[in-house]
């Protein structure tokens, strides 16, 4: 639920709330109302008897000579009020006010009423010259008074809800202009979240969200230092890899490449030289020879694993195809290996040359290494020359989790990841079907 909602709900509970007080103290004033036109009334009628023609010319048991106008005595009566008049002997005259404008209340608000407007009636003495004719009782009419309370309430709960709704409509509204920017605040967060550098946030007039907009550019800008320089670090760290390669395999090829040239030249004269009793010493000679070679062999798979092509002379696409073709050869019966080269390479970087080259040639590794595929698939696309992505994809049939591939700890995804942070790119594992399907893509602008 958003602030203005939350805000607006507040506002109408504690209207709720407010409506509620304020019909309890509706029908206490009534009901405190009804007994004070009560005295009134009674008050009244007992004054304007005690005024009547006659009355105290004869003793108390005595009834006046002219008997009292009654239009006089209800028109003595407040609306909803009820009165008793005794006079000595006579009978006791009831009279009521009238209340025919007052309505008529619900059930339960009248039966809530009932009990305490005739509980306890309001009684004046009519006194005339210090004697006692006789007394007036007045209590509210239960029906009029449940009326009067209900026609109260209608007022107040209408006046209560329409401010409660024109102040939750208000209070929306102006909640909704104040949080604002928050919206703005949010899709920069949502920016980090990304991956991407979200643009600086404007300054706001509150100032709450004023200071968490200058603490969001101070960090923005702090993180936007950091990953410049995890990238420059990640370009420096590939480089030196790339130069600490190229050395080894310069190393490798020097230093064992003559030793095993000269093992096997010393195997071969033993062999030649060896006398034709000494079968023994020619097929030692020959088993020398035979790992001499395979050392040869294994040497020069090594040397391919490790040495560069001359990216700049011969391309990227001619640079995979003999990737793909060493490894058919080293393969021989295994899976085959498709290779589909589309776009313009021309202008591409050496960075992203030989960093394409060596997450192909890290990817095809795990494929084989880590599944049984009968088939795998590479390609290398670029749309047009621009600023576009370069998308690397290798496909396999070999089956494989790409949670548990993605989620390993081995060395070979580290460094594609490696490469690509410091290319600015990023790396999915997904599966196919039957196998998994990695994308490298690498933005760059030739």
């Amino acid at each position: 639920m958003s602030l203005p909602a939350h805000l607006a709900l507040r506002l109408l509970v504690v209207t709720l709330l407010c409506l509620t007080g304020a019909v309890a103290w509706t029908l206490w004033e009534a009901r405190t109302g009804l007994h004070e036109e009560a005295a009134v009334s009674a008050g009244r009628i007992a004054a304007g008897l005690a005024r009547q023609p006659g009355l105290g010319s004869v003793g108390p048991a005595a009834l006046p000579i002219a008997e009292p106008q009654a239009e006089p005595t209800v028109l003595m009566i407040l609306p909803g009020i009820c009165a008793e008049i005794r006079l000595g002997a006579e009978a006791p005259r009831r009279l009521c006010g009238d209340w025919d404008g007052l309505g008529t209340a619900p059930a339960w608000l009248a039966g809530a009423l009932a009990a305490e407007t005739g509980a306890t009636p309001v009684i004046r003495d009519i006194v005339y010259r210090g004697r006692s004719l006789g007394s007036v009782a007045a209590w509210p009419d239960p029906v009029a008074a449940a009326g009067r309370a209900w026609r109260q309430v209608r007022f107040a709960s209408g006046l209560a809800l329409s401010l409660a709704g024109t102040t939750a409509i208000l209070g929306w509204l102006a909640a909704a202009r104040l949080v604002a920017p928050a919206a703005r605040i949010v899709q920069g967060v949502d920016g980090f979240e990304a991956g991407r550098t979200p643009s600086p946030l404007p300054r706001f007039r509150a100032a709450e969200f004023d200071r968490i907009a200058t603490a969001f550019n101070a960090l923005a800008g702090r993180l936007s230092r950091i990953e410049d320089e995890r990238t420059d670090l990640m370009r420096r760290l590939v480089q030196v890899q790339e130069e600490e390669r190229q050395s080894l395999a310069r190393d490798l090829h020097d230093a064992f490449g003559q030793c095993l040239a000269a093992a096997g030249a010393l195997a071969a004269a033993l062999e030649a030289g060896a006398p034709e009793e000494r079968a023994d010493l020619r097929a030692d000679a020959a088993g020398i020879e035979a790992v001499v070679g395979a050392m040869r062999e294994s040497l020069r798979g090594a040397l391919a694993q490790l040495e560069l092509p001359d990216l700049a002379g011969i391309g990227l696409g001619e640079g995979l195809r003999g990737l793909v073709s060493d490894w058919q050869a080293r393969l021989r019966t295994g899976p085959s290996l498709h290779l589909d080269v589309m776009g313009d390479w021309a202008g591409l970087s050496p960075q992203v040359s030989a960093s394409l080259y060596r997450i192909a040639q890290e990817l095809l590794t795990n494929a084989l290494r880590h599944g049984r595929p009968s088939r795998i698939f590479v390609r290398l696309q670029r749309i047009e020359t621009g600023r576009r992505p370069i998308t690397l994809v290798v496909d396999d049939d070999g089956g494989g989790d790409p949670a548990h591939i993605a989620g390993a700890s081995g060395r070979g995804l580290a460094g594609i990841r490696a490469r690509l942070t410091a290319l600015g790119g990023a790396l999915s594992l997904t599966g196919n079907g039957s196998g998994l399907r990695a994308c490298a893509s690498v933005p760059t602008r030739g």
